[in-house]
């Protein structure tokens, strides 16, 4: 029991990689407490945001108060990794700052007063071990000293290499919104997407969330109204290739993975228009909708009267058109598709576009059925951003009831400036006149300038 609690009770440092951390944040290491090495290694195995994790052993604010942590520290949890069979090595990490070798070598040797009794060695050694120093977040003004030290024995390092071996660059089937390789895990992460799962996406484009999901073992499907997409037609989004191959396409990436047997199949829907039984289908809806910016919102319909069967079906001489798909009417939908098509626990994760002057979080569309896990920011420019919203499924629709009868949100905000999403495009007209507003400065600027 005493050494259950012993393991329960350990501390670990994060490292958070660069590239995600927030600037607002005072440092790029996290403390984590009441943690077994086996959680730890259980997120270090699917994080895409952290370098490193380490067991914490000492920590201070100068060298000399790291020393006073590293004595203090129990020789019970040491003796495992110092004792005279082991091998171990000592590294040197530095957050903003390059360190000479010489130096690195410097701090090592002053670490002697630790009990390693055990060989070193620098190629294949049984413990690593870290000293990290911390020198702020800003690259103009590195102090001389580090703003804090740690030092502590290696657990594991996260999954960064799947943005390199993911990249769109590299990739086989590509559109002009393919999602980013690492913000497609952070998304499969935040859905709980896990072995055998199936998982959707209703605006699947070239299929990116479908990769990053197929990598965990999830089974994935999709659809697009975009036939061309679907289909590995049309104009290639790469330089230098007007037209796209005859095997651009979505299985063709999984393939590129080895991840094809995960591959369910994608088709050609209208996300507006009820395609499927009314069952809980999925065990996570994971889609980064169309904003109107890069890609047109549209669904199949007409302003027109169009003569229907009695059975609501159209004549065999009907050719389907599209019309505008209102932001509202895209997040009011996939909402209420969630809800009707979620297993209880399942989790939908998208995208919401926002314009960040009028942002507040009443905003955030809500459904009975779902709720609110996070929401957090990506900023887009100064005057726009994009919330990754993370919702659950926590009880089934009650029957007969309206389409969007449960749906409270964007209908029912308590202040007129949260309901950005009223009328055609509003985000699309004011993500262009943010940038209107931003050329028109600088050709003043330059006019001022040249005068």
């Amino acid at each position: 029991m005493a050494s259950s609690c012993s393991r329960t009770c350990l501390q670990y440092l994060l490292h958070l990689a660069h590239d995600n951390l927030d600037f607002r944040l005072p440092s790029p290491f996290w403390c984590l407490n009441s943690l077994t090495e086996e959680d730890v290694r259980s997120v270090m195995a699917r994080s895409v945001c952290a370098k490193s994790a380490f067991e914490l052993w000492g920590r201070g604010r100068t060298h000399s108060e790291l020393r006073t942590s590293l004595l203090n520290y129990s020789p019970e949890k040491m003796s495992p990794y110092v004792h005279k069979e082991s091998t171990y090595r000592i590294n040197v990490y530095t957050f903003n700052k390059t360190l000479l070798f010489a130096d690195r070598i410097k701090k090592i040797d002053a670490l002697e007063y630790l009990p390693f009794e055990g060989t070193v060695s620098l190629k294949s050694p049984q413990h690593i071990f870290c000293l990290l120093e911390d020198y702020g977040t800003d690259p103009n003004n590195i102090p001389e000293h580090p703003n804090y030290v740690y030092f502590g024995r290696w657990i594991a390092d996260g999954q960064r290499e799947l943005i390199r071996s993911h990249s769109v660059k590299s990739r086989h089937f590509i559109g002009n919104t393919s999602m980013d390789a690492g913000l497609s895990f952070i998304m499969t992460n935040h859905a709980k997407v896990k072995e055998n799962d199936l998982v959707f996406d209703p605006f699947v484009g070239t299929g990116s969330l479908l990769v990053a999901c197929s990598h965990f073992g999830a089974y994935v499907c999709g659809t697009d109204i975009d036939y061309n997409t679907i289909h590995g037609k049309g104009r290639s989004s790469r330089k230098n290739q007007k037209w796209r191959g005859p095997d651009e396409n979505i299985r063709a990436n999984l393939r590129q993975y080895g991840t094809q047997k995960m591959y369910v199949d994608v088709m050609v829907s209208d996300a507006s228009k009820p395609v499927w039984r009314n069952a809980a289908l999925f065990d996570a809806i994971i889609t980064d909708p169309p904003y109107g910016i890069r890609e047109s919102t549209r669904k199949t319909g007409s302003h027109k009267d169009i003569a229907k069967a009695p059975d609501g079906s159209y004549a065999d001489s009907h050719v389907p058109v599209s019309q505008a798909y209102n932001l509202s009417d895209i997040f009011a939908d996939l909402l209420h598709f969630s809800a009707q098509h979620l297993v209880v626990g399942g989790r939908l994760v998208y995208w919401l576009p926002v314009y960040r002057p009028e942002y507040c979080e009443e905003m955030i569309p809500h459904h009975a059925c779902l709720q609110l896990v996070s929401n957090c920011e990506q900023t887009l420019s100064s005057h726009t951003s994009r919330r990754l919203i993370t919702m659950e499924k926590i009880k089934e629709p009650k029957e007969n009831r309206a389409s969007y009868s449960e749906l409270d949100g964007l209908a029912g905000a308590p202040d007129p400036r949260c309901s950005p999403y009223h009328g055609h495009n509003a985000f699309r007209e004011k993500y262009f006149s943010g940038l209107n507003k931003r050329s028109s400065k600088e050709d003043t600027r330059a006019d001022v300038d040249g005068k």
